[in-house]
């Protein structure tokens, strides 16, 4: 009984994303076929009049892709760091309060999130957004355009991408930590054993067992980053600005531009244009995934 209603549960799960998908796609066909620019390669996004239907998805996808990597590197050192720190070096009497502290971040609303930045965290770190300006404006990802009003504001790419980084910490950090907690016992008395120092012991012994589960937990905050909602839209509302990869202009993603513009909505061509861009959002979540996956297997020694 209990394994036929496991296989029946993992079973509804796989046919439940399938509905989803197909829903979407049904939705964003009649749209797509309206459509008077390219899809793929447009940066124009205009669904307002369905008897004009011109929208392209290059811009929502190359912002939703840097905005969320640019979190993914932030948060990534950061979380190997606390995982560390509260399995190899804290003591007991710390490391469990000190995590349930990270933890509770997964708790607070995306809408604060949002606040925080813009209106706390954009002021503070604009002397940073200057000196990156100032030192590496050769870059593309920190070059300054005439235009780049955001620079000043702090509704850019920059402050997003910090929000995010806060704020898919937790995912990453706390399945680190779990598997790090997992490491065989007799690996590291074996390598303390021998004369390792501490840090020899987590580079030989914690880092190569654990690597599996950081990048599968650093892929699934990507997931998150990738749509994540409220807190971008809040970000990044005031100011739009065409995408030239850096991270101090404006922009929207694909989660985003559906929450600032679907309510707008009153008909079924404009709503399938938004879809369709919610079937792209769906199936790069999907591409994430699959990439985790094979990460992960490859990482996982052959019996």
């Amino acid at each position: 009984m209990f394994g036929g209603l496991a296989t029946g549960s993992g079973w509804f799960v796989v046919l439940l994303i399938g509905a989803i998908g197909l829903f979407l796609l049904i939705q964003a066909v009649p749209a797509l076929l309206a459509d008077h620019a390219n899809f793929l390669t447009s940066r124009e996004f205009d669904a307002g009049d369905p008897a004009n239907l011109r929208f392209g998805i290059l811009d929502l996808l190359l912002v939703t892709v840097e905005v969320s990597v640019f979190a993914l590197v932030l948060a990534m050192p950061v979380g190997l760091g606390i995982a560390l720190f509260l399995t190899q070096y804290a003591p007991r009497r710390l490391a469990k309060p000190f995590g349930y502290l990270v933890d509770l971040l997964a708790a607070v609303p995306s809408i604060i999130f949002g606040l925080w930045g813009l209106l706390v965290l954009a002021p503070v770190i604009y002397p940073v957004a200057e000196g990156l300006n100032g030192a590496l404006g050769w870059f593309f990802l920190f070059k300054s355009y005439p235009d780049n009003v955001p620079i000043v504001r702090g509704a850019n790419l920059f402050t997003a991408g910090i929000v995010l980084a806060v704020m898919i910490l937790p995912i990453i950090t706390a399945i680190t930590r779990e598997v790090f907690e997992r490491t065989p016992r007799m690996q590291i008395e074996g390598a303390l054993a021998l004369g390792a120092t501490r840090w020899e012991v987590i580079r030989t012994t914690v880092l190569p067992f654990g690597r599996a589960g950081y990048v599968s937990a650093s892929m699934l905050g990507l997931g998150r980053a990738l749509g994540e909602t409220i807190a971008l839209m809040i970000i990044l509302a005031s100011v739009a600005a065409p995408f030239r990869g850096s991270l101090f202009d404006g922009g929207a993603t694909f989660a985003s531009k559906i929450a600032l513009s679907f309510a707008e909505l009153n008909n079924a061509l404009s709503a399938g244009a938004y879809i369709a861009a919610g079937l792209v959002l769906f199936l790069l979540t999907f591409a994430v995934n699959a990439a985790a996956r094979a990460i992960v297997n490859r990482g996982v020694p052959k019996s």
